[in-house]
């Protein structure tokens, strides 16, 4: 059997970044880290996640450097770009280009869809529910792959980014890409992580840091995101229809550079 090992910047900071927590402690876990947080830094964190979570369909670019500490104890740091085309109601598609690959990964409502476009090769998933959250919740579980930014894409975004924190505060300001913003930090027992937030009447996440703490070296995930737009976006894209001569796989393996190889299985 063939096997898709597919490696997205997603998989290896997940572990190290913020993990929704079960339902039933959401609202005392929130409650706790709110406390934790500043004023000024839960007021902008708000802002921005409820501005996001308005928004029924939304697409963006974003770039995603993901460092490795080798055996060695040197930082490699591996780089890939791509896009987030997102509709609430109906799915979402990801797109990925890094140095060995262009992949994407595709949700139509039902079912998941990985595809390798340079090997022409694709596995997919059933989702147990319709709903974005869904989704990238069993991409996570049954690959250990996870959306770039899902933090930020999910249902309730303030929710999920304040799981866990031990303390949050406004740095000050910055330019990320050109634009003014507010810059915010925020600790967990297991990761720092950073967000740049631009100012005004539309704020939205342009940069993400995730810090490893209790890692050798303390290796960063760093994502930039650009070109946001609110309007509608174009749902058939999120119909994935095996191009001629695609090989399906059964068997999709997360790992930590972002590449996707066709592996001979036993």
């Amino acid at each position: 059997m063939s096997r898709l090992k597919l490696k997205w910047p997603g998989a290896a900071w997940r572990p190290y970044t913020l993990v929704i927590a079960a339902a039933v402690c959401a609202a005392a876990g929130s409650a706790t880290a709110q406390d934790a947080i500043e004023a000024d830094a839960a007021r902008l964190l708000a802002a921005m996640s409820n501005n996001i979570k308005s928004m029924p369909a939304l697409s963006a670019s974003y770039d995603a450097d993901q460092e490795i500490v080798d055996l060695k104890g040197q930082k490699i740091q591996y780089s890939a770009s791509g896009t987030v085309a997102l509709d609430r109601s109906k799915g979402f598609r990801i797109t990925r280009k890094g140095p060995f690959a262009d992949a994407e990964v595709i949700f139509d409502g039902k079912t998941i869809s990985l595809h390798g476009k340079g090997l022409n090769v694709y596995a997919q998933l059933e989702s147990p529910g319709a709903s974005v959250d869904d989704a990238t919740e069993e991409l996570r579980a049954s690959t250990g792959l996870d959306v770039p930014g899902a933090d930020l894409l999910a249902s309730d975004p303030f929710a999920v980014l304040t799981e866990g924190v031990t303390s949050g505060t406004v740095v000050g300001s910055a330019f990320v890409g050109g634009v003014e913003s507010d810059h915010l930090a925020f600790r967990t027992d297991a990761v720092d992580w950073q967000i740049w937030i631009s100012k005004g009447s539309n704020p939205l996440p342009l940069k993400y840091v995730i810090t490893t703490k209790w890692v050798t070296g303390a290796p960063e995930y760093s994502l930039r995101l650009s070109n946001w737009k609110s309007d509608k976006v174009d749902v058939a894209q999120f119909n994935f229809v095996p191009p001629a001569g695609a090989k399906k796989l059964d068997y999709v393996h997360a790992d930590v550079i972002g590449d996707i190889t066709l592996e001979a299985g036993e």
